[in-house]
């Protein structure tokens, strides 16, 4: 089973993550199949907080992937945030 997740990366107290679609068994920061997205927690300023790419998520979900509840968060936000900019 394929899965949409977090894959946790940066320094300590200063977490990064990406957006990763990954074989169930795999470990959280190891093997993935693609990388999606970033999801930045503690973004400042100019920084950008999150970017998602929402046509290969959809791609992902059509053939079975199951986002984590987190990841499915993450993409709720990112689609709302898409809608109010091209409306």
């Amino acid at each position: 089973m394929v899965t949409i997740r977090l894959a946790r990366h940066g320094a300590k107290k200063n977490p990064f993550f990406h957006v990763t679609v990954a074989d169930r068994t795999a470990k959280r920061d190891g093997r993935f199949i693609e990388r999606i997205g970033f999801y930045n927690p503690v973004a400042r300023g100019q920084d950008e907080r999150m970017r998602i790419d929402l046509e290969r998520v959809d791609y992902w979900l059509s053939v079975g992937a199951r986002p984590s509840e987190r990841a499915r968060q993450l993409i709720d936000s990112a689609r709302r945030a898409a809608a109010a900019q091209s409306a």
